[in-house]
């Protein structure tokens, strides 16, 4: 018998087969074939930059490519974050999500370029961390009641620093206002590290953020804690009350950090980067930095991390509202 015609037809099904599927395949089993691009929304120096750089170097090991840092600061991280909403789905674009840029930025930020539920692809949450409100260890003298006693019989003598105008750390401030009665005046920064630095040096007297962000002046004894904004006191911390027990009940504030591709990255893109984020996460070394910083490793699915980016979206209108702020 004569097979030659039928071999022939099976080689070239199967060319054909390969013509037809090979690339999307091989992208897929083969990604990622090039280095990947991790953007920040804010300047070096600051907690996302920081954490940014510790997960980087771990996935670089992982997924055998070398994932760069690129800081792009500006409007409460939104630039960053639009920049990632703008770039190819194809897995290389990463953003260090914040509250701020996903969660936030919809209540703040009317003309927001982008759809936090629909421009990117979730991979995973990074990091969960309370706030702390610091102050110049100098300019504000006293206890967490105390200070509030002052601001309350000088209106307008004090302000806070945030990392620009609708972050969450403007929004932090805007609530202490409304809930204690006070009328702490906003600075806007372009970032956590230059709005702490100022807050260091006395040009601005209080800041609402995660203990990273002030870490190295409290270190320095430039800047130091009033209380925590959390349910239970920080082990770094362990002297510094709660917000609770300064008075404020109400007054309990995280923040939480997240990594999320384009929207239209392949699933199989996404899973590869989500498996190298929670081993990231469960290295000892990682999770001893992160709880030095004052910082809880978080991991999880991107189905999960999806589902955060929603819940955020639908509480904050709320609390922006009750606030009484308007932006424009």
């Amino acid at each position: 018998m004569n097979f030659s015609r039928p071999r022939r037809f099976i080689g070239l099904s199967i060319a054909l087969a390969v013509a037809a599927f090979g690339p999307s395949s091989g992208h897929a089993q083969g990604y990622p074939v090039k280095p990947l691009r991790l953007i920040v929304g804010f300047p070096p120096g600051g907690p996302t930059d920081i954490v940014a750089r510790i997960v980087a170097q771990k996935m670089s090991a992982g997924l055998g490519q070398q994932v760069f840092v690129d800081n792009r600061a500006g409007a409460a991280g939104t630039v960053g974050a639009d920049a990632v909403a703008k770039a190819p789905g194809d897995g290389y674009t990463l953003l260090l999500g914040t509250i701020s840029m996903l969660g936030l930025a919809p209540s703040t930020f009317p003309n927001l370029p982008y759809d936090p539920r629909k421009a990117f692809a979730p991979v995973s949450q990074l990091t969960n961390a309370y706030f702390v409100i610091a102050a110049n260890a100098a300019a504000v003298p006293g206890t967490m009641k105390e200070f509030i006693a002052q601001a309350k019989s000088s209106p307008g003598k004090f302000n806070f620093a945030s990392n620009g105008a609708g972050n969450i750390t403007h929004i932090a401030g805007e609530m202490f206002n409304s809930l204690v009665g006070t009328k702490l005046i906003h600075v806007p920064y372009k970032g956590t590290a230059p709005a702490a630095l100022d807050v260091a040096a006395g040009r601005a007297h209080i800041q609402f953020d995660v203990l990273t962000a002030f870490q190295q002046h409290m270190q320095a004894g430039k800047i130091r804690a009033l209380a925590v904004a959390a349910p239970r006191r920080d082990p770094q911390l362990p002297d510094v009350p709660t917000t609770a027990e300064a008075g404020l009940p109400d007054f309990v504030l995280s923040a939480w950090f997240g990594l999320v591709a384009t929207a239209g990255t392949p699933d199989q893109a996404v899973r590869r980067l989500n498996g190298e984020v929670v081993k990231a996460l469960a290295a000892a070394d990682v999770r001893a930095t992160l709880a030095k910083l004052g910082l809880e490793p978080a991991g999880g699915t991107p189905e999960q991390f999806a589902a955060l980016i929603a819940r955020e979206n639908a509480r904050w209108p709320k609390i922006v509202k009750a606030a009484g702020l308007k932006f424009e």
